[in-house]
């Protein structure tokens, strides 16, 4: 398994440059700004902080004249003033002919925002600016300087014969970079599950995949759509397989039992990260840990 360094983060103004509507639940919003010639990342599941401003502000605000103590220096901020954070994957980057980064672009999953761009009292901060998001509006965002770097999680052993994906629609964009970067032939079975149907995309990958779509529509939130079909699913023979699975914290937990318990998958080849907690904020979330 290869081994990333301890990439030096930094904060990117940036700038939106336009939005496209993916279907029903998510949106791709592409960023750009001078800062970025410094932006580094292999991609695959990179994670990243966003930081958005709230409405009736300008630009985020975040006090990065305390240098790596920026974090304290926002706690202590009004609730109402410093910048709403969240955590979410890269989608995809654009270089120019000497290498240098000139824009990233980043899926939202928009919670409780409907097809019209409006926000219901159920929507997020995050997604109630994305749905809003319009060409000029500034962020900031604290990503990575180095390309291979701690934060991104797909990590394979050299001697991989077959990858399992499992991920919910906050991490399909990380799943979609995963497949793009998966070398032509890799064995692939991949799980996904959406809200809506208009959710399922066509992803690309010169891997030897097989990609089965859950829309979860009415369905019981206490288990993942994928969980029945896992268990009964004939996998390729695999004397060494690659799990890697991310979304809803309670979905991931039952499937790495699954992959662990019940299929006898050695745990160190199992990478599992919950990108959400039912129930609970990502300021919830930081709370407990």
């Amino acid at each position: 398994m290869t081994t990333a360094v301890a990439a030096p983060f930094r904060f990117f103004a940036l700038q939106v440059v336009t939005t496209r509507r993916l279907g029903p639940s998510l949106l791709r919003v592409t960023f750009a700004g001078p800062d970025l010639r410094d932006f580094r990342s292999d991609g695959r599941d990179q994670s990243l902080s966003l930081f958005l401003p709230h409405p009736g502000q300008s630009e985020p605000v975040v006090p990065l004249e305390r240098g790596d103590n920026w974090w304290q220096g926002w706690r202590e901020l009004p609730d109402d003033v410093r910048a709403v954070m969240r955590s979410y994957t890269l989608r995809g980057l654009r270089a120019d002919a000497e290498g240098h980064t000139t824009e990233v672009d980043i899926d939202f999953v928009l919670h409780g925002v409907g097809e019209e761009a409006g926000a219901s009292a159920e929507a997020g901060p995050a997604s109630r600016w994305a749905a809003r998001a319009a060409a000029g509006d500034r962020v900031l965002l604290l990503g990575p300087a180095v390309a291979d770097n701690r934060a991104i999680r797909f990590r394979p052993p050299e001697d991989t014969d077959l990858v399992l994906l499992w991920a919910d629609e906050t991490a399909l964009p990380a799943t979609a970079a995963v497949l793009e970067t998966l070398p032509a032939g890799t064995r692939a079975r991949v799980w996904l599950e959406v809200p809506h149907s208009g959710d399922v995309q066509d992803l690309a990958t010169g891997a030897d995949a097989e990609i089965t779509w859950f829309v979860r529509d009415a369905h019981d939130q206490g288990s993942p759509m994928a969980l029945d079909g896992i268990r009964t699913a004939e996998l390729p023979p695999a004397e060494r397989p690659y799990v890697w699975i991310a979304g809803e914290a309670g979905h991931v937990k039952q499937l790495r039992r699954h992959f662990v318990g019940e299929r006898g998958i050695d745990r160190r080849r199992v990478t599992f990260v919950g990108y959400w907690r039912r129930g609970l904020t990502e300021e919830q979330l930081r709370e407990q840990g």
